[in-house]
């Protein structure tokens, strides 16, 4: 038997691999104050290839030949900076394939990053149709009747409707207790959640938190932008975890790797904290923030962005020199220009990939306009789809078909669109090109990225499977951000697709802000940007505030509260509005800037749970434990629609000796929105007594219990 640990220098996370002579390897991960209890018993790391299938038939990927034949062959332990990284070889010795397991932790967080990295050692080739990431096992105690008191909180998403996760007893979810006296568990099923095409967070979120009956939970996450998989299943030692990206039966991923030929799988992470009243994130927020590959601009700037329930895709200089000064009258920083900019006429949907701009929209020229929005103080930017470019467009004939996603020799077509493979030398220069083209002569400073199709299973133009040459182009897709970013350091990069059909953490940690819906409702996005927190962190949510002249104070606060515990995302025609009502968008707008600075030190938590998409009551917080604050809560109320006039919401136990002073209001000073203490210190009242739609965001300070 063998063994080795990892313990963070700060958190208390404690990492263990164990071996034999004649077993796989299997990892323990535990938290501050969490016993070792039972001995998992599932590999570390399960493959399927060419001739090597699973040793139970079912879809579960564990139980593999390849991964029961492992044995342990080398490991070694390294640091860099605050992070600790285990790396641990095994070996099989029939295929003669090579698997390390890669395992990171952070000194200060209690989260756990782990990948597989597969090299060919044999003299055969081996064809791969599945490895996983990461596997953990196993959850739970069958024998003790545990399962029966754990819960899932898994999501869905939808365009205009993203982000839904909802909790579920792990048994409802999908694990029935088949569990007979004198017999042995036999099970093939299991709970998964699988990706589809290229809009990883369009259907199945690849987040989720698993929460024991001892008050654990476990929050995992795939980090790709393309195709994942995530399963939950029972084995006879529990429930295991498995955590893979692309594989062949979900997404036609195979590879075919060649003697001496290495692959490495996607990223995944795990953390384990303790489960808290109201629900929260803090472990998988701060491991987020501590992953990021590159330093997020988190700034206080705001950004006025002319489309949403505006521009809508139809912008002229006559139209945008009004919003840029009022703009800049209410406090924006950012001036982004939107969809249409390059088009002449209004039906550019399947013309767009040249990116040049439209001389009809604007006689004197794009650049007047952008010179504009620089003298009233702003930073112009602009909004730019990169990876498509329309059956219509020039670009479509000058560009090679090689720089195109193909199958069986035909490009990839989707609404009207090409995709461009990234992996093609090509296609990133033209981008390239693009982009340099737009920052250093129209001096745009700032980028909205947009992806509004999918490209379907993939690319066999450059490999034989289709789901192979997706990951090789998202991949390419994610080395160009990084190229940009090093390029270009001072532009600020927002990702969207479709809203939030790319929420990806791979994705999202290589930008600075990320749109999370293209919801127009502004009564409906409340619960949109409620969620949001759960997929990145808030300082990274750019959720819309779309005010406008016909509105009611009450509904223009509504909707720019939407944005106050995000990054406010601002719109409407506010040049149109009344001297008041402009009055209003800036007094949120000043709030926002007071707000921002502490965000990235902020951990989200749900006062009424995660919100159900027709709820009467939505709220968001943000806990600031930092340094030198004894505690400090900044918490949003959307009071929508029906008869609840009033609700409790939960709050985070302040620090010993502490309670929470009364709130404090943020934005709006005043409002028909009552909120107060409740009658236990640890909770808020909130009161609609005239019912009518109203929200409202405030912070409440620990203050000492005299």
């Amino acid at each position: 038997m063998g063994s080795i640990g990892v313990t963070s220098r700060g958190s208390g996370l404690r990492l263990a691999l164990r071996w034999a002579a004649d077993e796989p390897a299997t990892l323990t991960l535990r938290g501050p104050g969490r016993s070792d209890g039972h001995a998992p018993g599932t590999p570390l790391v399960e493959a399927l290839a060419a001739g090597h299938g699973r040793e139970w038939a079912g879809r579960r990927f564990v139980d593999t030949a390849i991964g029961r034949r492992l044995r342990y062959r080398s490991h070694r332990i390294e640091r860099l900076g605050e992070w600790q990284t285990a790396w641990l070889t095994q070996y099989d010795d029939v295929t003669g394939l090579e698997f390390t397991t890669e395992l990171a932790i952070h000194d200060d967080e209690l989260g756990m990053r782990g990948r597989t990295h597969v090299h060919n050692a044999g003299a055969q080739p081996i064809t791969l149709h599945a490895v996983t990431s990461l596997v953990f096992g196993d959850f739970g105690d069958p024998d003790a009747g545990e399962l029966e008191r754990w819960s899932l909180l898994r999501g869905r998403s939808d365009w205009l409707a993203e982000g839904r996760f909802e909790p579920v007893p792990l048994r409802t979810a999908g694990l029935p207790d088949l569990h007979a006296p004198g017999k042995p568990l036999r099970t093939r099923g299991c709970i998964e959640a699988v990706s589809l095409s290229s809009w990883p967070t369009a259907y199945e979120m690849p987040v989720a938190v698993l929460a024991d009956p001892a008050g654990f939970q476990w929050s995992f996450q795939v980090e790709h932008n393309g195709g994942w998989c995530w399963q939950l299943g029972e084995r006879s030692g529990g429930v295991y975890l498995a955590l893979l990206g692309p594989t062949d039966e979900q997404h036609q991923w195979q590879l075919e790797l060649l003697p001496g030929e290495s692959f490495a799988t996607v990223p995944a992470a795990l953390c384990v904290e303790s489960a808290q009243v109201p629900p929260a994130l803090p472990a998988l927020t701060g491991f987020r923030r501590a992953s990021m590959p590159a330093p997020i601009r988190r700034s206080s700037a705001v950004v006025f962005n002319d489309y949403m329930n505006t521009v809508m895709g139809d912008p002229t200089a006559d139209v945008l020199y009004p919003l840029v000064d009022a703009a800049a009258e209410v406090g924006a920083d950012y001036f982004v220009i939107d969809a249409g900019w390059y088009a002449d006429g209004a039906d550019w949907w399947d013309a767009v990939g040249e990116w040049q701009p439209s001389n009809r929209r604007f006689p004197d020229g794009l650049a007047r306009v952008l010179e504009h929005v620089r003298r009233r103080g702003l930073v112009p930017g602009l909004w730019l789809e990169p990876e498509v470019v329309g059956v219509q467009s020039p670009m479509a004939v000058k560009l090679p078909d090689a720089a195109f996603l193909q199958r069986a020799g035909v490009r990839v077509v989707d609404h009207g669109r090409y995709h461009l493979d990234l992996t093609c030398e090509a296609a990133t220069a033209f981008l390239d090109e693009v982009v340099d083209r737009l920052v250093t002569e129209l001096g745009v400073g700032y980028l909205k990225l947009d992806y509004n199709i999918r490209a379907g299973v993939g690319s066999d133009a450059a490999t034989r499977s289709p789901g192979h040459g997706l990951l090789l182009h998202n991949r390419a897709y994610l080395g160009w951000l990084e190229a940009l970013r090093q390029r270009h350091p001072g532009l600020v990069l927002e990702n969207c697709a479709s809203g939030g059909m790319r929420e990806d953490f791979a994705t999202v940690s290589r930008v600075d802000l990320q749109s999370t819906s293209d919801q127009e409702d502004f009564r409906a996005y409340p619960a949109v940007a409620a969620a949001a927190p759960m997929m990145i962190p808030p300082e990274q949510a750019a959720n819309w505030a779309y005010p406008q002249p016909e509105m009611s104070d009450d509904e223009i606060v509504y909707t720019l509260c939407t944005g106050l515990l995000g990054r406010l995302y601002l719109s409407g025609w506010l040049h149109r509005m009344t001297a008041d009502q402009r009055a209003l968008v800036a007094a949120a707008v000043a709030a926002h800037k007071r707000l921002v600075p502490s965000m990235d030190r902020c951990r989200p938590f749900w006062p009424l749970g995660l919100p159900a998409w027709g709820a009467d009551w939505v709220a968001l917080g943000l806990h600031d434990t930092s340094a030198g604050v004894a505690g400090e809560l900044h918490v949003a109320v959307w009071k929508r629609s029906g008869d609840k006039s009033s609700t409790v919401l939960a709050l985070p136990s302040p620090p010993a000796g502490h309670r929470w002073a009364a709130p404090v209001p943020v934005f709006p000073r005043e409002s028909p929105l009552e909120l107060t203490p409740g009658s236990r210190g640890v909770e808020l009242m909130a009161r609609d007594p005239l019912g009518r739609l109203a929200a409202r965001v405030v912070t409440l300070r620990a203050e000492l219990d005299e």
